[in-house]
């Protein structure tokens, strides 16, 4: 019998290794951790291949390989793994062997991501150099192997949260270095881009530090996290080394995987809310003809019952790379849940299989370099059954999900009346009901849908009220009707009576109509109003950005007092408040895409810096009343060059009826000023 033996730390090893049992090659894998043992242990049992557990030094390493004999030597450990390929090498050296490296892939996925802010270093040592000129909480995610050295070269590592495997060995090398428990983050991954994101925010991160690994290294989930929530990252460069890929070790041993005549079959299949009753024929046909059924668990314990085997797995990364990784299987079935064309992992794991896509000739599908043909098959969408269920037409439903996105509800429900909603569990449907009451929705209908489509399905009918402590665990979805159907004008201009104002200044209507004119919002722009007042502005500019963000910015108390009731009066959900003077209170908020100015405290220069540095795009409109401050706009318009620009002169005069005389009263006239890099 052939035997080979190899040295594991990647995904590379373990599919090599895999590989070569299924040829017929008896393969002993080394692996460090228990952790490692089991994640080979997932790719499922393989008379042919066994599992060796535990760090070696060169010494033992060289003991190991006399007691067979071992046709070939696999270095596959990780590329970072520097001090444990050395060994192996000095081990093989010595027993006159030839050791052959696996090289991991050489693509360097940080070229892709233009958004993100990156730093490369060599070594932790030259990381943490950069990292103490930086400020911030820092996201480690290198494990703990290399913990000691950024510990030792961190000025204050009060900052350091380090992500480790949850062992009692890596945690106690942690306390030993002097991080609290609070510091301290026990996962086992693959991390998704959402959940990095989770823990960055939780810990108020600004700076991420990776390793440049593969994809199966979840680099490209870590930066977009980063760039999500506007970190920084810092990457060690993975050292440079020679050896071989995955198909010219196979070729040296001897190995060759045989090329398919016909490609193999990957059905993206939705399968409804998760019934087998709901499922459709096409999709259960499609599971019925499968060789391997992929998906959550949930959705596995509806075809349990087929007898077919399953898998589970939920990340989208993670499942095309179990399917590239198993050839075994030619007709996989992925299943998810309602219809593959809404808010589905679909369209993500689409992406991860179809790289480097050919379509076929017949157009019936598309292949990949792996000799993959996709299918879609589509579900019974849950806001489908749902509003069948209720007797009720959705053809003018708004449709959203609360699954970790953040939506603009109570406006969509403001301007549109009737909206279906996907949630998070119980605390999705609490915060909905509470947020209904805080922005006046007493009124609105609810209808809360419970595990629909199982036997255990329940459908709840009140008001938000009704729902304020509702505690019903499990999969559920939510349909709102606002019964008041308000007339919802989509013009600027509100009339200033329908503002709240105390002794706070506003924008009149007039010049705030013009002044909206000239910012000329999109949808899902970005705001800035500095100097807010009342909040006129600020209210206008996000009835006019439903699925954008505004940020009303206010150092006075009385002020934000009448913002904050504007805010809740006039139902903008996405409406900010910032306490705080510009431009300090601006340099934690997100790169605006537009900013309206009106009033700056004597600092224009600076703020109209800070926001250039911030998007040096971004469209800025000011409403300029003294003839200091237009001096001082007129200068910066000489000195730096504008894609646009305009000055507006306004004034305007409103009539008002005196013993049966109509006056016309004149307002203060206003510069407004448009400017846009």
């Amino acid at each position: 019998m052939r035997e080979i033996l190899v040295f594991s730390g990647t995904s590379e090893g373990r599919q090599l290794a895999v590989q070569l049992a299924e040829n017929g090659v008896c393969v002993t894998v080394c692996v460090a951790t228990e952790y490692g043992r089991e994640v080979m242990e997932q790719e499922g049992e393989r008379p042919l291949l066994q599992v060796r557990t535990g760090r070696l030094d060169a010494l033992q390493m060289e003991e190991l390989l006399v007691k067979r004999q071992w046709e070939f030597v696999v270095d596959a450990t990780h590329p970072f793994a520097v001090e444990a390929s050395k060994n192996i090498a000095k081990a093989c050296e010595r027993r006159g062997m030839e050791v052959l490296r696996l090289l991991r892939e050489e693509e360097r996925e940080a070229e892709n991501f233009e958004e993100a802010d990156i730093t490369y270093a060599d070594s932790p040592e030259q990381a943490a150099a950069y990292l103490n000129r930086t400020e911030g909480n820092i996201f480690l995610t290198t494990g703990s192997k290399e913990l000691a050295e950024y510990v030792k070269g961190i000025q204050d590592i009060s900052r350091l949260y380090a992500r480790i495997l949850p062992t009692g060995a890596e945690v106690e090398n942690c306390r030993r270095l002097g991080l609290k428990g609070k510091q301290i983050i026990c996962m086992q991954g693959p991390f998704s881009r959402e959940l990095n994101a989770a823990m960055m925010k939780e810990i108020h991160a600004s700076v991420l530090v990776t390793k440049e690994t593969s994809r199966a290294g979840g680099f490209s989930e870590k930066v977009e996290a980063a760039v999500e929530t506007g970190a920084a990252v810092v990457v060690i460069r993975r050292p440079r080394e020679t050896g071989y890929s995955m198909q010219e070790i196979l070729k040296r041993t001897g190995v060759r995987r045989q090329k398919r005549q016909s490609p193999r079959q990957v059905v993206l299949a939705g399968m409804g809310m998760g019934s087998l009753s709901n499922m459709t024929r096409e999709v259960y046909q499609a599971c019925q003809d499968a060789d391997l059924i992929i998906g959550a668990e949930r959705m596995l314990e509806t075809v349990r019952d087929m007898g077919k085997p399953l898998k589970s797995l939920c990340q989208s990364g993670e499942i095309a790379a179990y399917i590239r990784a198993h050839c075994e299987y030619s007709n996989i079935v992925v299943l998810l849940s309602g219809d593959v064309g809404f808010y589905s992992g679909a369209k993500k794991l689409r992406q991860e299989l179809l790289k480097r896509k050919e379509t076929t000739a017949e157009g019936a599908g598309e292949e990949d370099a792996d000799n993959l043909k996709l299918r879609q098959l589509c579900g019974v969408p849950t806001v489908v059954y749902f509003a069948s269920r209720l007797g009720i037409s959705w053809e003018n439903l708004a449709l959203f999900s609360l699954h970790g996105r953040r939506q603009n509800l109570i406006g969509k429900l403001q301007s549109h009346g009737k909206i279906f909603a996907l949630t998070d569990g119980a605390e999705g449907i609490r915060n909905v009901s509470s947020r209904l009451l805080q922005y006046g929705f007493s009124r609105v209908k609810m209808y809360v849908g419970y595990m629909l489509s199982y036997p255990q399905e329940e459908i709840y009918e009140g008001r938000p009220q009704d729902f304020l402590d509702y505690r019903k665990e499990g999969v559920s979805a939510m349909i709102l009707l606002n019964e008041e159907e308000p007339e919802f004008v989509v013009t600027s201009g509100i009339p200033d009576q329908e503002f709240l104002r105390g002794k706070a200044p506003m924008t009149k209507e007039e010049v705030r109509s013009i002044s909206l004119s000239k910012l000329a919002l999109t949808r899902d722009a970005v705001v800035y109003d500095i100097g807010s007042g009342t909040g006129s502005i600020a209210v206008e500019c996000a009835r006019h950005c439903p699925d954008g963000t505004v940020y009303a910015i206010e150092k006075k108390t009385e002020a934000l007092e009448l913002l904050t009731e504007n805010k809740f009066k006039h139902r903008v959900s996405n409406l900010e408040i910032v306490q705080g003077e510009a431009p300090l209170a601006l340099e934690k908020l997100p790169p605006p895409t537009h900013a309206f100015i009106g009033g700056s405290g004597g600092r224009l220069s600076e703020i109209i810096r800070l926001l250039w540095k911030k998007n040096p795009a971004v469209r800025l409109v000011l409403n300029v009343i003294s003839l200091k401050t237009l001096g001082e706009v007129m200068e910066l318009m000489r000195n730096t060059a504008f894609s646009h620009k305009e000055i507006v002169y306004v004034s305007v005069a409103k009539e008002k009826e005196l013993r049966g005389h109509f006056l016309m009263l004149g307002q203060n006239p206003v510069y407004v000023i448009t400017l846009q890099k």
